[in-house]
């Protein structure tokens, strides 16, 4: 058994979710972890090919960093909402993912009490390009959670523009990210140790 799996198992968890979603409980369907997406180990780390876009994209003058030590993912930085900006994002290669039969996203993560949102892109478009779907990632400030993000939870936009009748296909999972857009300028800061699923099923990773 892994280092982390250990601590994992024996850590006391606190879970920031909605009621009906806690983990813990026999009678809910939801209530096991599945197959997991990054334990965010090396090997890891290499595979999924995390990388930051800013919005400086944009125009603007966010700055977003990452790092890796002892398995554990850290994105921060300073938002700036100056130039239009106010974003920033730390997001994975193309990936290859079918996450249909479970429910949700699961993290065990460590913030600054801001709310994050999860990101994924599908093989849904808008004019031809990736729609996002974005899921709330609330964090409370300086203490380690388990987050559960439900896919129901999702909702598509395209550059800022809403997108409610875009569909999430989680069969056709093709990027992950975690992204800050609060409207909030200022320092930010989340680590992750790792990104799983919850739900009724295993479901397929290639």
């Amino acid at each position: 058994m892994s280092r982390k799996l250990q601590l994992t198992l024996a850590a006391v968890a606190v879970i920031v979710t909605k009621p009906a979603l806690l983990l813990g409980n026999p009678d809910d369907p939801a209530s096991s972890t599945d197959q997991t997406i990054s334990e965010l180990e090396p090997a890891d780390q290499k595979e999924m090919g995390w990388q930051i876009v800013n919005d400086g994209v944009m125009g603007g003058l966010s700055k977003g960093n990452i790092e890796f030590a002892d398995g554990v993912m850290k994105f921060w930085g300073i938002l700036s909402l100056e130039n239009n900006g106010g974003f920033s994002l730390a997001e994975t290669r193309k990936l290859n993912l079918d996450l249909s039969n479970d429910l949700g996203i699961l993290l065990r993560v460590r913030g600054d009490g801001r709310t994050f949102s999860i990101r994924l892109k599908s093989d849904a478009r808008f004019r031809n390009m990736p729609v996002s779907f974005a899921g709330e990632l609330p964090t409370t400030k300086g203490e380690w959670q388990q987050v559960k993000v439900p896919f129901s939870s999702f909702k598509g936009g395209f550059r800022g523009r809403n997108l409610p009748d875009a569909v999430l296909d989680t069969s056709q999972i093709q990027q992950l990210g975690i992204i800050l857009g609060d409207k909030q300028a200022g320092p930010f800061q989340i680590e992750v140790d790792w990104i799983r699923t919850y739900g009724k099923g295993q479901g397929k990773n290639d």
